[in-house]
């Protein structure tokens, strides 16, 4: 995690999209975007400006789990959109008790040496969120940095936001969350050791914690899997169940996918598992006999529904 304070040499002088980018959806890429094409036209740096933690965990650390994507997550989503340099900004109560004009003066000018910046319709920034774009340009006019502004992006008559594509995940509707991101909701991790019950059902299962991210409607999930290191790297299709395992008495809630015909030892490797389909609630059979017969068609009922993808 980088302080503004140490920001140098080439790192300085880029085109900065500023923004928690939570799930880097559509429209962090339009704001991205926009400041991509003023790197292009100023031969600058492309850079992204985020915090972390999120400065809702600052301000409200009880409250339930919101995150679309941890912070491993969205650097990597942001390299791979190429992104030159990302500054994440450690978010505390002295970073937070700034003032507008101190976070432009120390923050943009001082600490990162901001050419130009690109922040959302609706960006305030500073304590008590005192600055908003108007705030910005003015700063911008009277410290030398450019000040682009981009508009709300919608899908359809829905605005797109991390607000509505956690609604979607909550009510079960991946397709609809993927629309809205512009790529697969996925959930990234290490693979951690579980109850190992379902090599014991013929479907061994790789586990991830979902602790700390917003938590999708519980249930069965046709997935498709990258594994990011090791040695079976590579992507696979699989069904996956999400939620509490009631058919175990499960009590904290995680992520089972199954990778269909694959073979190997994923613990302690790094799975990026995207949701594709919701395929049906988490539900206690009679017997295991039951529990493999659904999981049967669960599997089958998945592949048919990758095969299209």
């Amino acid at each position: 995690m980088r302080d503004y304070q140490y920001v140098s040499g080439t790192d300085r002088g880029a085109s900065v999209a500023i923004g928690n980018f939570d799930g880097v959806h559509i429209g962090h890429r339009a704001v991205i975007d926009l400041a991509r094409a003023e790197s292009a036209r100023l031969n600058a740096p492309l850079g992204v400006m985020t915090f972390e933690p999120h400065p809702r965990q600052l301000f409200a650390p009880d409250a339930p789990a919101f995150r679309l994507t941890g912070p491993d997550a969205r650097a990597h989503r942001l390299e791979k959109i190429g992104v030159d340099v990302l500054y994440e900004l450690t978010f505390s109560t002295a970073l937070a008790a700034l003032t507008p004009e101190q976070f432009a003066t120390r923050v943009l000018v001082d600490g990162i040496g901001v050419a130009h910046v690109v922040v959302g319709a609706d960006f305030h920034f500073g304590a008590k969120r005192a600055g908003n774009t108007d705030t910005l340009r003015d700063f911008g006019d009277r410290y030398g940095f450019g000040v682009t502004v981009a508009d709300l992006v919608a899908t359809g008559e829905e605005e797109i936001s991390s607000t509505a594509i956690r609604a979607a995940l909550s009510e079960g509707r991946p397709r609809d969350a993927a629309a809205m991101l512009g790529h697969w909701h996925r959930i990234d991790g290490p693979v951690i050791r579980g109850d190992q019950r379902g090599r014991d059902l013929g479907y061994p299962t790789a586990n991830m914690s979902i602790d700390g991210l917003h938590q999708p409607k519980f249930g069965v999930y046709a997935v498709l899997v990258d594994v990011l290191t090791g040695p079976h790297r590579g992507r696979y299709r699989g069904a996956a169940s999400l939620g509490l395992r009631p058919q175990f008495n499960g009590e904290t809630p995680n992520l089972e996918t199954f990778l269909f015909d694959f073979k190997g030892d994923l613990y302690g490797e790094q799975l990026s598992v995207a949701l594709v389909d919701y395929l049906r609630p988490e539900a206690k059979f009679d017997s295991l006999d039951a529990l493999v017969a659904q999981m049967d068609a669960d599997c089958d009922r998945a592949r048919a529904i990758l095969e299209a993808e």
